[in-house]
């Protein structure tokens, strides 16, 4: 696609600050497209004005002045007919306020918002208007693109127009690739004579006669088959991902049982029919001649541990390596402490990697692996960095896999590649995923679920407590570790932050050591080094610890059993999935956990239904849908940490429904027009395409 540098007027400057927002040719320019509209074609009297709403009203200035006080700001009163609203600046120059003098007749655009039960408009654009000036609204909705410092809405708004008119002479780049698609049960999008160029004119010019709502609720035609289009852009990229690996020669590895049995015959628990319906699906896997790509979805406590380690056995029996990378260190070394508790008794070496270890243990690690004396290496994303050497891994395991984006699973896999073999891929998560989701937008994987829990596991009763009663829990605490049992104090921040007027852990666990000086209070958290949070986990394992305050460093993969309450402070500001990840750290003994809420006054409407949830019910799966309506997909699928699937319009909590149509559209495409997919993908993708070619 032709170079930004082609269009008139663009500037050295400005192709610089396009690619702060991924912008680098004209194609990624075009579709570069509005976040939100401002209706300016009408005006609204004051009397009129919804709180809450962007409009656009006129009137004349009174009372212009600045405000000293906790923060200094300057305010106007602006009147019409029939009423007034106050405008309020906290930014200003003194050229505004003498222009804003009383008597001056002003155009304002802004969101009206209820203070004090008066209307007010913060920062509003305005401008001056001569006495019997008359004004000229517009006949459109007015874009508004998501910029970056140094490029300014206007001009970008002005290089986006000169891309519309390079495009029109060059339509032979926006054919339809769905043409001859049949759709069904898809609302509002159009399919018959409408080529891309219509639609992407539609989003960024609204015609005179479009229908204002329904764009600013993403809901017009235009924006319909282009939000479509880049759900389809999406699965198709992943989908590349499993065309290539099935094209690949992977591991073949048959169960002979010489390490499984006496594994198996050892645990002192049955495995439960879910599980053993999974491994039966990764055998049958790692059995075939290509690699295995396999997602398991299991709730917290459902055992896929034990499942990863018998599917690394397998690997290993058959004479190969097999690693497990998990996202944080603790969770890291909890697997590196029960893997090798269960796999040394059966003669198999395991070795440990993180940032964190001491040069010379490092090295030794490294040495361990490349010669395959380690044939089970658990680590971090120290894994997969450069240095890192295997003699034949066959099998990588990826622990909370939606802390990892999709390059970071393949660098790792990687480090198995050789004579054009690939290892097999096994990714776990403790976050349930709505079936659809994980289909579409995990298409190169295939899919198992742990849907039961191993028997005897209690429910934890779950409580909402006001920080107010924080003396109250604080009681609980010591009558239930009294009785033998223990205790998690879970708080967002390591330290004080007045911003976020959260109770830091630290402030916590010195509070505790007064309210509680009989009993021995411990302090993890994610700064400290590995040998102290080593230390810490085993004496709290080991009892020597009753109340352990932690950051969310305890989140994922911390198993002790007689842990049996847990405390969630500043419980509004977490996540549902994350609340409900750090309420699994109990209720994995005999007796009967609890999980306390404690949240700060007043709670607002969304916290509550989180908090709501939880209390209802204990099922991730229902949670994760209730989930992805609150909060959209973005923990869920991890984008925000890996960055992988950044979507220009399209948001999966709100276009799920499409979901099954675009999947079909997908296989239409690769069985009958592939040589459409690479046009498709470098329309939405761009660059970022590369990673489905990886």
């Amino acid at each position: 696609m032709s170079d930004l540098e082609s269009l008139p007027g663009m500037t050295p400057k400005t192709v610089e600050n396009l690619a702060k927002l991924n912008v680098t040719t004209i194609f990624d320019l075009l579709f570069h497209l509005p976040l939100r509209y401002h209706d300016r074609t009408r005006i609204t009297n004051i009397c009129d004005v919804a709180v809450n709403t962007e409009v656009q009203v006129i009137g004349h200035v009174y009372n212009a002045k600045v405000i000293f006080g906790r923060r200094r700001m300057m305010t106007a009163t602006l009147l019409d007919d029939s009423g007034h609203i106050t405008l309020r600046f906290f930014h200003f120059s003194k050229s505004q306020l003498k222009g804003l003098a009383d008597g001056k007749r002003v155009l304002c655009f802004g969101e009206a918002r209820l203070s004090r039960n008066k209307l007010e408009m913060v920062h509003p654009q305005y401008r001056i208007l001569q006495d019997n000036e008359s004004v000229v609204l517009p006949n459109c909705l007015e874009p508004v693109y998501p910029t970056t410092k140094g490029l300014q809405q206007k001009r970008l708004k002005s290089v986006i127009e000169k891309a519309l008119q390079w495009a029109d002479k060059n339509q032979c780049y926006f054919k339809d690739v769905l043409e001859g698609f049949e759709y069904t049960q898809v609302e509002n999008i159009p399919t018959v004579n409408f080529s891309m160029l219509d639609m992407l004119k539609q989003v960024h010019k609204p015609l005179v006669n479009s229908d204002k709502q329904a764009l600013i609720a993403r809901k017009s035609p235009a924006q319909r088959r282009l939000i479509f289009d880049e759900l389809l852009a999406h699965h198709l990229s992943i989908m590349q991902i499993r065309l290539r690996s099935d094209q690949r020669k992977g591991y073949e590895i048959s169960p002979n049982q010489r390490l499984v049995k006496p594994f198996i015959k050892n645990l002192n628990f049955e495995m439960t029919r879910a599980q053993k319906n999974v491994l039966q699906e990764i055998i049958q896997d790692m059995n075939a001649q290509k690699p295995m790509m396999r997602l398991v979805q299991g709730d917290v406590g459902s055992g896929k541990t034990v499942v990863a380690l018998i599917a690394c056995l397998y690997a290993v029996e058959n004479g190969y390596q097999a690693t497990v990378m998990a996202p944080t260190e603790l969770l890291a070394e909890q697997h590196y402490r029960y893997f090798s508790s269960q796999l040394l008794p059966l003669g198999v070496q395991v070795a440990w990697l993180s940032s964190g270890l001491p040069v010379k243990k490092k090295k030794e690690m490294l040495e361990l692996i490349a010669s395959g004396t380690a044939s089970v290496v658990i680590g971090t994303h120290a894994l997969f960095q450069e240095g890192v050497e295997f003699r034949n891994l066959a099998l990588t395991v990826t622990d909370e896999q939606h802390r990892f984006g999709v390059q970071q699973r393949l660098q790792l896999s990687k480090k198995g590649t050789g004579d054009d073999i690939f290892p097999h891929q096994l990714t776990m998560t403790a976050t349930p995923i709505p079936r659809t989701l994980a289909m579409s937008m995990y298409a190169h994987l295939d899919y198992s679920v742990i849907d039961e829990l191993p028997p005897g596991r209690k429910p934890v009763t779950t409580v909402a407590i006001a920080d107010t009663r924080r003396e109250d829990v604080i009681n609980r605490i010591k009558d239930a570790c009294r009785e033998g049992a223990q205790a998690y104090w879970v708080c967002s921040l390591i330290e004080e932050s007045d911003a976020l007027q959260s109770q830091a852990a630290t402030e916590t666990h010195a509070h505790l050591q007064v309210q509680l000086n009989e009993l021995k209070i411990g302090l993890l958290h994610g700064r400290m080094k590995s040998a102290e949070k080593e230390q810490v986990m085993q004496d709290f394992i080991h009892k020597k610890i009753h109340v352990l305050v932690a950051t969310t460093v305890i989140e994922v993969g911390v198993d002790v059993p007689n842990a049996s309450l847990m405390i969630i402070e500043n419980a509004e500001r977490f996540g549902l999935a994350q609340l409900h990840q750090l309420r699994g750290r109990v209720g994995r003994g005999e007796k009967q956990s609890s999980c306390v809420l404690l949240y700060k006054t007043p709670l607002g409407d969304l916290a509550k239904k989180r908090l709501d949830a939880l209390r209802n019910s204990t099922d991730g799966f229902e949670l994760a849908r209730i989930d992805l309506e609150l909060r959209g997909p973005g923990e869920v699928l991890g984008t925000k940490q890996s960055g992988d699937m950044q979507m220009r319009m399209a948001n999966l909590s709100k276009d799920m429904s499409l979901l099954p149509e675009v999947q079909k559209a997908s296989r239409w495409l690769v069985e009958n027009h592939p040589e459409r997919i690479e046009i498709v993908l470098r329309r939405w993708l761009g660059k970022a395409v590369e990673y489905a070619n990886a």
